[in-house]
């Protein structure tokens, strides 16, 4: 296996919560499963505690790391920025095919949300997104997006909602979906920064972040 592979593999072990924020990293179970020694599996949580999704731990392996308030507040700090930025370049750059595209996954996600599918709901809301970042059209934005947005995709695509909050979030995509129509890149800026701040603070009463807790080991399948 590619020491490519290997981290990819770990990665999305990690982003999965097969391994949960602050458990410890099963070396010797990963080994057995991706059928590797335990050289390059160490090379890769090198590689993924640089990208900030393993916490190496001096003479004691590794964990999972566990995002604190701070760390989720900038996060999507950043994530604002990038997906306002992403927001004013689609609306110069965006074809009107992709448009379409994104306005057909904004009605199956209302879909989901009027038979209350929280699954797909999030599923169809993380892919107008990312459709919305590749609109921009600069590899670069999308780069830094992937990068910063895998750090908190868990926390922002499980969070439950409280029907007030849902029915706040299907109208705020209704507006995103409108400007972006209307190729509006203020306004569609404007509106995401909203968008976010708001999963923010859902998020952080949801208490996905944390700021101490104990090591725990755990078993993957």
């Amino acid at each position: 296996m590619l020491h490519e592979e290997v981290v990819g593999r770990i990665r999305a072990i990690l982003l999965d919560g097969e391994i949960p924020p602050g458990a410890r990293i099963p070396e010797r179970e990963l080994c057995e499963r991706l059928e590797i020694s335990r050289t390059p599996l160490r090379e890769a949580l090198k590689v993924l505690a640089a990208e900030g999704l393993v916490q190496l731990l001096p003479h004691r392996g590794s964990r999972a790391a566990k995002l604190t308030d701070k760390d989720m507040r900038d996060l999507f700090e950043v994530c604002q920025g990038l997906e306002a930025l992403a927001g004013e370049l689609a609306c110069e750059r965006i074809s009107d095919a992709e448009i379409d595209t994104i306005a057909a996954a904004h009605a199956d996600m209302v879909q989901h949300y009027r038979e209350r599918d929280l699954i797909q709901y999030y599923r169809g809301n993380r892919a107008i997104h990312e459709a919305i970042v590749n609109a921009a059209g600069n590899p670069v934005l999308a780069g830094l997006y992937a990068s910063v947005t895998a750090r908190i995709r868990r926390a922002r695509y499980v969070t439950p909602m409280t029907p007030q909050r849902w029915a706040l979030a299907v109208k705020e995509h209704e507006a995103i979906l409108n400007a972006l129509q209307r190729r509006d890149g203020v306004g569609l800026a404007h509106i995401l920064r909203a968008h976010l701040r708001h999963k923010r603070e859902e998020v952080l009463q949801a208490g996905f972040a944390e700021t101490e807790g104990n090591d725990v080991t755990l078993s993957i399948a």
